[in-house]
């Protein structure tokens, strides 16, 4: 088939491209950047340069490539991140999650596509019943007001999707990444306030935490891809953890002391409402559909051996 990738210089875009690759599909990645058209011929994609802000670069991008899937993997999250502003530092993911999504479903419908996968996120479960939620339990209609924007932005991607009659809509709520290119590789920005003891554990930790090895993501992506219906995947690892069982577990790994613990009023002195409603409430997901349906069994099927191999 021919797959059009958007985000293709991404963490996940550069493991997604040379897995389809191999699987024997033609790719066209798109990026922004004259200068990554490089990484993506090195990759085995055809490069695709367009702003994905821009309707008419999309479009003439994905009618230029004509494929048979768009993969919407389209992000730009910095490498440090201010729990207190939250929505500010995702300002320009969320209006590609709404009007980049917008763009590639266009499009898509032009030229008629058979399939369309996006990226969501699994920590936007409703705060309450059981620890693990499956893809039919509900969204969080009262997330922290420094994050709605960022929910809201991340709904109207599943809905627009979903809603998309013309196309097999899929939506793939990712785990919290780790791996190469991810905050939490060795060195990089989460993993430095963790080994720095920076990143403190607040409350009771109790929050669940769904994690996935980035090269887990790529492979359950293209079982999607390949072989996906109509609706929604958790793509997580088999082991949700609360935060007090796996923060201290990667400062370990790391080479750090335990982390700093804080009461929830401390917490959100420096890391807003946000970071104390991730700590103490979140939800984790199961993957268990995704297994089942996609066929795809995680190589890492816990963060307890994932990080110590990442």
């Amino acid at each position: 088939m021919r797959v059009f990738v958007a985000g293709a210089t991404g963490a996940i875009g550069k493991q997604l491209v040379p897995r389809l690759v191999e699987a024997g599909h033609e790719v066209h990645g798109m990026t922004r950047s004259e200068s990554k058209q490089a990484m993506l011929r090195e990759l085995g994609a055809v490069p695709a340069v367009a702003d994905a802000l821009e309707p008419d670069q999309v479009a003439e991008a994905v009618g230029r490539a004509r494929p048979d899937v768009i993969v919407h993997q389209l992000t730009a999250i910095g490498e440090s991140l201010d729990m207190r502003h939250f929505d500010r530092d995702f300002a320009l993911t969320n209006r590609l999650r709404t009007e980049g999504t917008d763009h590639l479903l266009s499009a898509g419908q032009a030229i008629g596509v058979r399939r369309f996968v996006a990226q969501s996120y699994f920590a936007t479960y409703a705060r309450r019943g059981g620890p693990v939620k499956k893809e039919e339990d509900p969204f969080d209609l009262s997330p922290a007001r420094e994050m709605r924007e960022t929910v809201e932005a991340i709904g109207y991607v599943e809905e627009a999707v979903l809603g998309a009659r013309w196309t097999d809509g899929i939506v793939l709520r990712y785990g919290g990444f780790y791996g190469p290119a991810t905050s939490l590789a060795p060195g990089a920005a989460q993993a430095e306030l963790i080994r720095t003891r920076k990143f403190p554990l607040v409350g009771d930790g109790g929050g669940v935490w769904s994690f996935i090895h980035i090269a887990d993501a790529a492979e359950a992506t293209v079982a999607a891809v390949e072989h996906g219906s109509r609706g929604v995947y958790n793509i997580v690892d088999d082991d949700p953890a609360p935060v007090a069982e796996w923060l201290p577990a990667l400062a370990q790994e790391l080479g750090a002391k335990k982390p700093m613990r804080v009461p929830r009023f401390v917490g959100r002195l420096f890391a807003g409402e946000t970071g104390v409603v991730m700590m103490t409430e979140l939800r984790g997901a199961s993957n268990a559909k995704a297994k089942r349906d996609l066929g795809w069994t995680p190589a890492h099927p816990s963060w307890r051996q994932g990080f110590t191999a990442a």
